[in-house]
């Protein structure tokens, strides 16, 4: 009986991670949100803010909480964040010249404020709120992320890449892509063996057909995104609705904070929920994942271990985290004492 390629092999498994290009309604909101931030600590350093932006069709809001020192004008910064994604027009799913700008934004509570920063020295300025945050490595690539999210990553930088060139002529903004990777598990440890699946779904001009598409996400995508090494009897799943014309806020609605895997670790590792767009580095959802992101990456490039996932908890208006919690999966170098 002919071996089926896409089963694993025993004492092997599969994982898969996603990611967004910054055209998908959800990473657009983000932008818009994180533009918004940028204004705000460009006019005044110590800003607090926390920004929400939603589309849909024609129409953006942004709103949340925002106290900064100075005039930001959040329309126009909206506006200009669109532009520089590519939503230039109706036809690709949004024109920022013509859509219609929505602000509902309040200061930051004071509430918060007197407990967070207020009358408080640098060293003794709070968390913004409670919540957990995770960081994630592993030695298995470069960057020490996940293959699977690293080669996400790499697919969504070349689509972005291939539409702004325009090397790929019939591409619009909106597209997501998918990587499934088969592993190796010996004991503790996990190895890629290689891609199983990748699954790209790109919004395209309507003129283009179903085969030069997928020729074009083949050849000029995947083949320069993704190392032959690892290209070993995979399946491609290029453009299965066969359709993707209509994109962007067109097609779906966009909020920020929904991609929040796609901006950590592709599902390995765990997460603490808490979105990072929008928020100055007071909100610890995002200025504390980016921490123990770094304590993670140090432990496993120092060798210490080979993977390594780092919990910290915080409560409001308390500097130090409530709890740390770092595990190596049982991958500690041997001959290293590493207690926690």
């Amino acid at each position: 009986m002919e071996k089926d390629l896409l089963i694993p092999e025993p004492g092997h498994f599969l994982f898969t991670s996603e990611s967004v290009t910054s055209g998908h309604p959800d990473k657009l909101c983000d932008y818009i949100s994180d533009s918004i931030l940028d204004a705000c600590l460009a006019k005044d350093p110590n800003a607090k803010v926390a920004c929400e932006s939603a589309v849909k069709n024609s129409i953006c809001m942004v709103f949340g909480e925002i106290t900064v020192d100075g005039e930001i004008n959040f329309e126009q910064t909206a506006r200009q964040a669109m532009k520089e994604i590519g939503y230039t027009s109706t036809d690709v799913g949004m024109d920022y010249k013509t859509a219609t700008i929505i602000v509902a934004i309040d200061k930051q509570s004071p509430d918060i404020a007197q407990g967070v920063h207020l009358n408080k020295s640098e060293e003794d300025v709070g968390a913004g709120d409670q919540g957990l945050m995770i960081g994630y490595a592993s030695d298995e690539t470069e960057s020490l992320m996940p293959l699977t999210h690293d080669l996400c990553g790499k697919l969504v930088r070349r689509l972005e890449q291939c539409r702004k060139e325009k090397i790929v002529e019939w591409m619009r903004p909106d597209a997501k892509v998918q990587v499934t990777v088969e592993y190796k598990k010996e004991g503790h440890l996990i190895t890629p063996v290689r891609v199983h699946t990748i699954l790209i779904s790109a919004q395209h001009n309507p003129d283009v057909t179903n085969e030069q598409l997928r020729h074009d996400l083949l050849e000029k995508v995947i083949k320069f995104a993704v190392d032959e090494k690892w290209l070993v009897n995979t399946r491609y799943v290029l453009n299965p609705s066969n359709l993707f014309v209509i994109g962007g806020p067109a097609g779906d609605a966009g909020l920020t904070g929904r991609k929040i895997i796609a901006d950590t670790y592709g599902g390995w590792g765990g997460h603490g929920g808490g979105a990072f767009s929008g928020k100055d580095p007071t909100k610890v959802d995002r200025s504390a994942a980016y921490a123990a992101r770094w304590i993670a990456k140090n432990l496993v490039a120092n060798g210490f271990c080979k993977r390594a996932m780092v919990q910290v908890a915080y409560s409001i208006g308390i500097a130090k985290p409530l709890s740390v919690f770092v595990d190596s999966y049982n991958t500690v170098i041997e001959g290293i004492s590493f207690l926690m």
